[in-house]
């Protein structure tokens, strides 16, 4: 699964990178970005590439109580086109999620060990995710998902699940409303390519959502 990432790309990089025009007020640098909070999301409204925050936990339309939210930050590669809680945002609702690195635990004999998983170059990148928006008698709440996929080489000494990061050349298609065959769309639900990508142990610090700074993603030595 994916449980904590970082975004804390320039606004202009972020800006130039995912072809957006504007970036909300309300964005800022995030080392330990965690399930609940409003995050970063690329998607398409009308004719328009936006970057909106979303609540990260989605809420389908018909739910009953916004709490599910907190079971549902993750969907399956595998299962997202079928579960009636995903499919019909994974057919319309497609979106890109920010980031530049994220968090995975890796159980050892003395509890779990956090590491920090990024790009090589250190770069930006786009996340699979999904989105919904619920309309209710307590208000409208827009939120989403990050799509996990079976992890490759470099991260699946840590963990065997990974998000899906989708190519920048495929941007345009991922967020095409126009595509909705799950079978097409499938294509794009893949394991990034393990030799771009680096794994390194960071403090358990990150544990705490409250502890949001550079000091989380600073690597540690291990024993072994």
């Amino acid at each position: 699964m994916c449980g904590r990432f970082t975004l804390h790309t320039l606004p202009d990089v972020l800006q130039d990178h995912f072809g957006v025009d504007q970036l909300p007020s309300e964005l800022a640098p995030s080392y330990n970005i965690a399930p609940s909070q409003d995050i970063a999301a690329v998607r398409m409204l009308g004719e328009r590439r936006r970057l909106d925050m979303l609540r990260w936990g989605l809420v389908p339309a018909w739910a009953k109580d916004v709490k599910i939210g907190y079971r549902m930050i993750n969907a399956r590669a595998e299962t997202v086109a079928d579960k009636p809680a995903w499919r019909t945002a994974f057919r319309l609702r497609r979106c890109l999620i920010p980031a530049d690195g994220f968090y995975e635990w890796r159980r050892t004999a003395d509890g779990k060990q956090p590491y920090h998983i990024r790009m090589k170059d250190g770069g930006v990148f786009g996340l699979a995710g999904i989105w919904e928006r619920r309309e209710a008698a307590d208000g409208v709440l827009e939120s989403c998902s990050i799509i996990v996929t079976a992890a490759n080489d470099t991260i699946r000494p840590v963990h065997d699940r990974m998000p899906v990061i989708i190519a920048p050349g495929d941007y345009g298609a991922w967020l095409d409303p126009g595509l909705r065959d799950p079978g097409a769309l499938q294509h794009y639900l893949r394991a990034w390519p393990a030799g771009e990508m680096e794994v390194y142990p960071v403090s358990s610090r990150v544990n705490r959502p409250v502890n949001n700074d550079a000091h989380c993603i600073e690597a540690l030595e291990v024993a072994g």
